[in-house]
């Protein structure tokens, strides 16, 4: 089976195990967290071959992503940077339903990665490069790899998926939209939230038909709780989510397009891939960790059953 490339930066987490102002937490919990490394993890869970290129320091932070990433199974291309930091996250849980992010990325090893980084062999035995609109918003080097990504996977006959998960603390909308567009233009499949979909089409127009004519012939709109639109080579889908106990939802569509991609890859038709999509983002948002509560293929039924089983 073929699987799925991504790129882009991961950084070391800090997370308050309570919820309140992290200045008052007791505990930090230690992980890792990265748009696209998430999606990697995701769709090694999910049974299909995950392969991630990121750059990070020479430091303990750099080592504990590389060696979680290899631990879930994922094909860990690692660059060392012997002159930057691995950047970092710090994560609190204001109320029980509120997420604070900080982030302290600045100059990180991370926002270094550039064309030079893309080895020869990055795209073996590959069908999709999964890139996203974080990556080209941290610095030029950044944004020069993504597009020498898709160019170099364009040319190997992969499909390029495009995450837009826009963040307006990294750039504003009218940069976004603009830096994003050749991308979109060029993408075969396109995840955006409705928010972020206004940023490249007219909010009082149907966003999917709209998208679609950019140029991806796979659109499909994430709406959390609303459950997910999509527009498949020109069949509408309509796919509710999945009823669970929402914790935390950072981590969630990330989760989400890592089921849709695992499931395209297992060659499931698009109704499928939806639905396997809204189980691992329901999976996703029962715990207030980024990747760590993604099912395994065989878990994804776990959802259709009644509350309270016992697993014996």
């Amino acid at each position: 089976m073929k699987g799925v490339v991504t790129l882009g930066e991961t950084m070391m987490v800090l997370a308050a195990a309570s919820v309140g102002p992290l200045r008052h937490a007791q505990r930090l919990d230690l992980s890792i967290a990265g748009a696209e490394s998430n999606v990697a993890i995701g769709v090694a869970r999910l049974g299909v071959p995950a392969r991630w290129l990121g750059r990070v320091g020479d430091d303990e932070a750099g080592r504990l992503i590389t060696s979680i990433l290899r631990g879930e199974g994922v094909d860990t291309r690692s660059v060392l940077d012997c002159e930057a930091p691995t950047g970092l996250m710090l994560k609190a849980r204001r109320t029980s339903h509120a997420t604070s992010v900080t982030y302290y990325r600045s100059g990180s090893a991370g926002s270094r990665l550039s064309p030079a980084d893309l080895d020869d062999t990055l795209f073996d035995d590959a069908a999709v490069l999964h890139v996203t609109g974080i990556t080209p918003a941290l610095s030029e080097s950044c944004a020069a790899a993504v597009a020498a990504a898709v160019d170099r996977a364009k040319g190997a006959g992969l499909s390029i998926s495009l995450d837009i998960n826009y963040r307006s603390r990294l750039w504003a909308a009218s940069a976004a939209a603009a830096a994003l567009a050749p991308l979109v233009a060029r993408a075969d499949l396109l995840f955006a939230g409705p928010e972020e979909a206004a940023l490249l089409v007219a909010p009082d127009v149907d966003a999917l038909s709209a998208l679609a004519a950019l140029g991806p012939s796979e659109v499909v709109l994430k709406r959390g709780s609303l459950g997910s639109r999509a527009l498949i080579d020109g069949e509408f889908h309509d796919v509710p989510a999945f009823a669970v106990d929402a914790i935390d939802p950072v981590g969630a569509g990330d989760a989400f397009s890592a089921g849709y991609l695992a499931a395209r890859c297992r060659g499931l038709d698009p109704a499928a891939r939806l639905r396997v999509a809204s189980a691992a983002g329901a999976f996703a948002v029962t715990s207030a960790s980024d990747w760590q509560a993604g099912p395994t293929w065989d878990e994804l039924d776990l959802l259709d059953g009644e509350d309270g089983r016992v697993l014996r």
